[in-house]
């Protein structure tokens, strides 16, 4: 007679169980048996590979951090005019954030309660800044309606953006959907911010 093999949890295995509990949960109302109850091992187990609930989200909320600080280093966002850089990061912040939806929704929730919650926040504002950079370079290249408020597009192409994780729900083999997807987000933002060509 065989018995089921218990599944083995590695640091990953465990981050995605965790991301998935913060989310439905609420990273406060989360506690380690919350955790290992999800992910069917024991506290003890938990804590062979964290030191604890706060290393799970420094760990999740990284990931999707750095996801979104990688797109600024890569060419698209480096070269040519600051409109097409902006509109480059544009596409690729909503492609990262389609790829990684779970870790940047939980990015997006937290409050700034904990310290990894307050450095999350920040380095969330940073990179807000750098696209308002962006934004700003654009406006001043002439490339930018001079009657929208700069701060304000920057709020509100965020806010686009940042509300794909309220209604967005990825399917199989939908590369198609999620192309069309970054498209629209960037000629509806863009087509408004453009001056006429």
């Amino acid at each position: 007679m065989t018995t089921a093999k218990r599944d083995t949890y590695t640091p990953e295995t465990l981050l995605s169980v965790a991301v998935r509990v913060f989310n439905e949960r609420g990273y406060d109302g989360t506690s380690m048996e919350h955790l290992s109850k999800a992910a069917g091992i024991s506290k003890s187990s938990i804590y062979h590979h964290v030191t604890g609930k706060e290393e799970l989200l420094r760990r999740a909320v990284s990931r999707a951090i750095d996801g979104l600080f990688a797109i600024l280093d890569e060419p698209g966002a480096g070269r040519g005019r600051a409109i097409e850089r902006v509109e480059y990061v544009t596409r690729r912040t909503v492609e990262v954030l389609m790829a990684e939806l779970p870790y940047v929704t939980l990015l997006l929730r937290v409050r700034g309660n904990t310290d990894t919650e307050r450095w999350a926040m920040e380095r969330r504002r940073e990179f807000d800044q750098r696209v308002a950079e962006l934004l700003k370079a654009a406006a001043a290249d002439g490339d930018l309606r001079a009657d929208v408020d700069i701060k304000l597009a920057t709020r509100l192409l965020f806010g686009m953006i940042n509300s794909l994780v309220e209604w967005y729900r990825p399917l199989p083999g939908a590369d198609a959907v999620r192309e069309q997807l970054a498209d629209t987000v960037v000629h509806l933002a863009f087509d408004g911010l453009r001056t006429a060509r």
